[in-house]
């Protein structure tokens, strides 16, 4: 069974996103998702800056399986990535939801995230997979 957080919002495409203090969205990929894709072995990060778009593929992540498009789940502006990942993206599998987070984004429009899944709703999701 996977771990699914109910205070994040997911995308159907796994990846999901936090609201943090200062008002910025954490992005990473769901339990199930790095568990499907098995271990990580890199992280191709979106550039501090760049401009995004809700559903726009935005960075990639490859395992010893397969490489996978990640989407940004809310439009917005990169202002940070996970540069940890870089020499270590073991994280991701270790710990998808803390140490293993992709990027951060500045929002444009925080209404986006109700476009998003709750986790009930990503659990139903996720175990059709």
């Amino acid at each position: 069974m996977s771990d699914i957080r109910e205070e994040l919002k997911y995308a159907s495409t796994h990846e999901w996103a936090r609201v943090e203090d200062d008002g910025t969205i954490t992005i990473g990929i769901s339990d199930h998702a790095q568990d499907a894709l098995g271990d990580i072995v890199y992280v191709e990060h979106p550039e501090a800056g760049q401009e995004v778009v809700a559903g726009q593929e935005v960075a990639v992540v490859e395992s010893v399986k397969a490489a996978s498009d990640i989407y940004a789940p809310i439009s917005g502006s990169v202002v940070s990535v996970n540069e940890d990942l870089e020499d270590a993206p073991e994280l991701v599998n270790q710990d998808p939801y803390g140490g293993g987070w992709f990027f951060r984004i500045e929002p444009r429009d925080l209404s986006e995230l109700d476009d998003l899944l709750d986790g009930q709703a990503y659990e139903e999701i996720s175990t059709d997979d």
